[in-house]
């Protein structure tokens, strides 16, 4: 599978939906691990870029991440991949979304604000 480096320099990254576990199987609730035996959590990110368009976005990422609800946000190492799997006979595709991390964005202080 390939994956697809996402560049972020232009977008603005909010959390719409704080990390949670990632399931492997919804009847069971069993939770995907990595190749490490860590968690693999979902976290929904909303993703602004400068014109005002918003995609939502749901990004595995490994490990439990400090993010909460409404918090200004980057993915670090963010990738996306094409993925396609056949279900009860019928075919789904779409784009899956990982990170390395997910972390509070630097904002720039009052002071270095003035100053640009």
């Amino acid at each position: 599978m390939r994956n697809i480096p996402v560049d972020i320099s232009a977008l603005t990254f909010v959390c719409v939906s704080p990390p949670r576990p990632k399931l492997v199987d919804q009847d069971t609730g069993e939770v995907k691990v990595d190749r490490s035996g860590r968690t693999v959590f979902t976290v929904g990110l909303s993703a602004a870029d400068p014109m005002g368009r918003v995609e939502l976005l749901n990004i595995s990422v490994s490990g439990d991440q400090e993010v909460t609800l409404g918090q200004i946000v980057s993915p670090v190492g963010l990738v996306a991949f094409p993925w396609e799997q056949v279900r009860n006979g019928e075919k789904r595709w779409g784009i899956a979304y990982r990170a390395d991390r997910i972390v509070p964005a630097a904002v720039p202080s009052p002071a270095t604000a003035d100053a640009a």
